[in-house]
C-alpha cells in the first residue's frame, strides 16, 4: 500500500515537477504537499484549484458524453504546464492532486502517464482500507 507521502515523493521524482498539493475537494483544504509552492503556499493553491476543478465538473458543455467522467485537467502557460487528477477510490471526499511541472524540463505525454499510474497505486491502496 503506498502512503500519501511515498506518492507525493514520487509524484516530485517525475522529470519537471516543481510542486504538488493532494487537495480535498469537498473542502478546498490542502491534504498534503511537497516542493515549492511559490509565489502562493499550497493553502492558497488548494483553495483556488478547487475552485477551477468544480467549474469544470459543473460545466455542461465539458461533459459532452453521457457517463463520461472528467478524470484530468490541464492548464498550459508559458512557463509551465499544470496537471489536475481527480483520485479514484474509497475516500470521504473527492481527492484531486495538483502538479506544476516547468516547461523546459518536464514532459506532458510522459508526466500524464507516469502521474496516472501513480494515483491508481494511491486508489488501491484506498480500497483496502
Amino acid at each position: 500500500m503506498t502512503s500519501i507521502d511515498e506518492c507525493l515523493q514520487r509524484i516530485m521524482d517525475v522529470p519537471g515537477a516543481r510542486g504538488v498539493t493532494l487537495v480535498d475537494g469537498a473542502s478546498g483544504l490542502a491534504v498534503a504537499s511537497a516542493g515549492r509552492h511559490d509565489p502562493i503556499d499550497e493553502h492558497e493553491d488548494a483553495a483556488a484549484t478547487t475552485d477551477v476543478v468544480r467549474a469544470v465538473l459543473n460545466c455542461p458543455a465539458l461533459g459532452a458524453e453521457p457517463d463520461d467522467d472528467v478524470t484530468e485537467i490541464m492548464v498550459c502557460g508559458t512557463r509551465g504546464y499544470h496537471l489536475l487528477n481527480l483520485v479514484d477510490g474509497d475516500f470521504d471526499g473527492r481527492l484531486f492532486v495538483h502538479v506544476l511541472f516547468d516547461e523546459e524540463t518536464g514532459n506532458l505525454a510522459m508526466s500524464r502517464y507516469q502521474l496516472r499510474g501513480i494515483l491508481s497505486e494511491l486508489a488501491e491502496g484506498s480500497h483496502g482500507r
